[in-house]
């Protein structure tokens, strides 16, 4: 896997979400079980332990949630993201006031064991069509206000992400040509022409097909993908033979229905991209907890 990069708008993601999470637990008042039971001078180190086989992600989010916090906690990562961790890996251990701890404990673990769980789902994936040439990628269907996080944990799965939101690449969906071709006169190679002559040369085009014959239309125009929508293998095989011998340089991307069972079949037909809804709609959170020594 290429270096893992934290990038800067994650991180402003990131700083957007830790301010919405504590304030659902503080509100103006603060921690009143922490605050008035715990000695504030007490400290202690503990240590974050994976319950489960996976792969780890959403440390730099967790050690910004406890820097703002309080400054003097000290996160010190021992299995970095994208590490595969198992049932009694120590993931990290963490120092600082016992008060600071607490108040931090069960936000850090809900966006801890939520990523994880993105990048263990991914990494399932990927491991099924290793050996062919599809990329595993996600999609737009990620929580509100999640997204950057949430493609982080793809890429530490092992994942590639697709466009981050409407603003950074074009995607011509049934929906899209129903409503500009009002008249019924115009073609997808149109669609494709007329949108690459209106946007900065670079912006990547790609226009989605659920059948063989709107395959054959669009790739004269040469969109850079072609998305085939919920087609099976052998549909699939169908369309990289079609797109093979027309215009080899357009890429194929399936999606659409596919699931854990049926990836290995989608890869194997020779399309270049597998895009994944369920990667980050359909998670369930690698169990993480903090053990206090």
């Amino acid at each position: 896997m290429s270096q893992l990069q934290f990038y800067q708008s994650d991180r402003g993601s990131a700083a957007m979400l830790i301010s919405l999470a504590l304030a659902e637990d503080f509100r103006e008042i603060g921690d009143l079980t922490s605050e008035n039971l715990i000695d504030p001078e007490l400290r202690a180190e503990i240590e974050v332990v994976s319950r489960q086989q996976g792969i780890v992600a959403g440390q730099p989010v967790v050690e910004m949630l406890f820097q703002q916090l309080d400054h003097s906690v000290v996160w010190t990562t021992q299995l970095p993201d994208g590490s595969t961790v198992e049932p009694g890996s120590v993931i990290a251990t963490v120092e600082g006031p016992v008060v600071s701890l607490l108040k931090g404990e069960r936000t850090a673990l809900n966006f801890l064991t939520q990523l994880s769980g993105v990048a263990t789902l991914t990494s399932q994936y990927v491991e099924l069509v290793a050996g062919t040439k599809a990329v595993i990628l996600d999609t737009r269907k990620t929580w509100p206000g999640f997204r950057n996080l949430e493609k982080y944990a793809v890429r530490a799965g092992g994942g590639t992400n697709h466009r981050m939101g409407l603003y950074d690449g074009v995607m011509i969906k049934d929906n899209h040509l129903a409503a500009w071709n009002t008249s019924g006169a115009g073609t997808i190679a149109d669609a494709i022409h007329e949108v690459r002559n209106k946007v900065d040369a670079g912006i990547t085009i790609e226009v989605e097909v659920d059948t063989l014959d709107q395959l054959r239309a669009a790739l004269p125009a040469l969109p850079d993908y072609v998305l085939l929508d919920n087609m099976s293998p052998e549909l699939l095989s169908e369309a990289v033979t079609i797109r093979d011998a027309e215009a080899p340089q357009v890429l194929l991307e399936a999606s659409g229905g596919i699931n854990l069972e049926t990836v290995r079949a989608v890869a194997e037909s020779g399309v270049d991209r597998i895009s994944i809804g369920a990667l980050t709609h359909s998670v369930v959170g690698l169990d993480i907890g903090f053990d206090w020594n």
